[in-house]
């Protein structure tokens, strides 16, 4: 590790490692720092009984040629060594309820999607094709979405003033149906009254666009742009924790290592959780009035999982996911659930291996969790590198936790408790700890359509030289923080220089292969 570099990047989930990509491209000297024994943040995976599991990327939209994702990744360069499963055409997503023994299907491509939903609700096919219709002229009204120049938030008022509950249930009066449409709102942890319909949207496009799997797991991303980083000169160090921000005036100077080691810097990029940032550099340095307003952003619920080893040849492996919900009248509700009722709702998915055969290896559950529910061991740390026991009653309520949700998930996979080899649970504790999200939130920030400009965080800062990225900008999941780490590294080489670039870099490999 060298003592000064012209970009320093905090943090390396997938923001930070594709803005530290882009500005080694351009000839800069890019160091990438990482706490943790890992690079990646929520592309991170972890094994037990020799089985890999995801902690966070269970599945990829966009990524078939010609897509936007594809397109990012192709510019990249980390396409040719992506092992990726397509998932189920006719269903990559089933919405299921309690009561209700139809699978509702989410299928791949427009035209299929409204084909298949249409087979189980043939009255409301109209319906079903506006509501495509309006997701597509949504996305398509956010420019960096679809790799064009424009402002990077999109460029109409009215997009930021609909609820994504409100626009549903304006174009079908069929309960069941609305409950459908909003039935993987998991993705985005949507909420009834604040979620807005731009959110779902670019959420849900690109899977319907295109739907993956990772073959042996998402970390094969964070490897690839490790690789592709150091090929142009980049270099990133694991198991070096900021501890200490130095600044000096209106211009950051160094960061301090966990080992005393000091790190000197032209540019900053923050991709650590927004609060924690200006926490570390000191909040004296930024108005009153900013820094009020990240620390009291609201945090989006966190989560706990359920990490299922298959004994062999028990389980046939699914190539979809399962969104279900006990009662279909509460699909924007689940998070309000009570100990009596939880989990209301929750997401499974399974992993997939590069020889995939019949047989499943492993299963995760996921549902809501409020961090309210671990608040009594929020003082314990424990993480890969930095082990700690929270103690026998934080074991004992995981075990209980565990014990009601495999109940639950009994009622759709009645033989799933025999073909269980060992069971592992994460909370949001474990969410904190190694993703670094406020209380262990599932995806950044609440975005509030009643406060737009609330939620919003600009990657620029009052310090001329620290820059933010991530998750919390503007939108999650693998596409939302591509595009963060484009839209951060626009503000310092200039918008419409980066996208040209991006685009003309594309634009000559396709000449290259059709003279091949």
């Amino acid at each position: 590790m060298k003592k000064q570099y012209d970009v320093v990047i905090i943090g390396s989930g997938m923001g930070g490692l594709v803005a530290a990509n882009i500005m080694a491209r351009e000839g800069l000297t890019v160091c990438v720092l990482e706490k943790n024994n890992q690079f990646g943040g929520n592309l991170q995976t972890f094994v037990r009984d020799r089985t890999i599991f995801d902690t966070g990327v269970h599945y990829i939209g966009g990524l078939a040629p010609g897509q936007n994702l594809h397109r990012y990744f192709d510019y990249l360069g980390i396409l040719d060594g992506l092992h990726l499963r397509k998932m189920n055409r006719d269903g990559f997503d089933i919405i299921t309820f309690d009561n209700d023994e139809i699978a509702y299907p989410h299928a791949q491509g427009y035209e299929n999607f409204i084909d298949q939903l249409a087979k189980q609700f043939p009255q409301e096919r109209k319906a079903i094709e506006s509501y495509c219709k309006k997701l597509r002229e949504i996305c398509y009204k956010f420019p960096l979405y679809n790799l064009e120049e424009g402002k990077p938030y999109g460029n109409d008022p009215e997009l930021f003033q609909q609820t994504a509950k409100e626009y549903i249930a304006s174009i079908t009066q069929n309960e069941k149906l609305r409950a459908v449409l909003a039935g993987s709102n998991l993705l985005y942890a949507g909420d009834p009254d604040k979620t807005p319909l731009y959110v779902h949207a670019l959420s849900i496009n690109s899977y319907i666009e295109s739907a993956y799997r990772c073959a042996d797991g998402g970390s094969q991303i964070t490897k690839l742009l490790i690789r592709k980083l150091k090929e142009n000169g980049g270099e990133a160090y694991k198991h070096s924790e900021v501890t200490d921000i130095t600044c000096t005036g209106k211009k950051l100077e160094s960061v301090t290592l966990k080992n005393g080691k000091k790190v000197y810097g032209n540019i900053f990029i923050s991709n650590i959780e927004p609060k924690h940032t200006l926490r570390m550099i000191g909040e004296e340095h930024f108005r009153k009035s900013y820094n009020h307003r990240i620390q009291n952003m609201e945090s989006i619920i966190s989560a706990f999982s359920i990490h299922i080893v298959l004994k062999p040849k028990t389980f046939k492996y699914l190539n979809k996911n399962y969104y279900h919900f006990k009662d279909y009248r509460k699909v924007w509700d689940a998070h309000k659930y009570t100990q009596e009722t939880w989990p209301e709702t929750y997401m499974v998915s399974m992993g997939v291996r590069k020889n995939q055969d019949a047989w499943a290896e492993q299963l995760t559950a996921i549902t809501y969790m409020r961090y309210e529910e671990v608040k009594e061991w929020e003082n314990t740390f424990n993480t890969v590198a930095h082990s700690r026991d929270r103690g026998k009653s934080y074991e004992e309520f995981k075990k209980h936790k565990t014990a009601v949700f495999l109940k639950e998930l009994e009622k759709k996979f009645p033989n799933i408790r025999e073909c269980i080899r060992s069971v592992y649970a994460s909370t949001p504790l474990s969410y904190r700890d190694y993703i670094g999200n406020h209380q262990g939130s599932m995806y950044g920030y609440v975005k509030d359509v009643n406060d737009p400009l609330k939620s919003f965080i600009s990657p620029r800062t009052k310090i001329e030289n620290l820059y933010l990225t991530g998750q919390s900008l503007n939108m999650h999941g693998i596409l939302g923080v591509t595009i963060s780490g484009v839209v951060t590294c626009s503000e310092i080489l200039g918008g419409s220089y980066l996208i040209n670039k991006i685009t003309d870099t594309l634009a000559k490999k396709a000449n290259e292969k059709m003279t091949v």
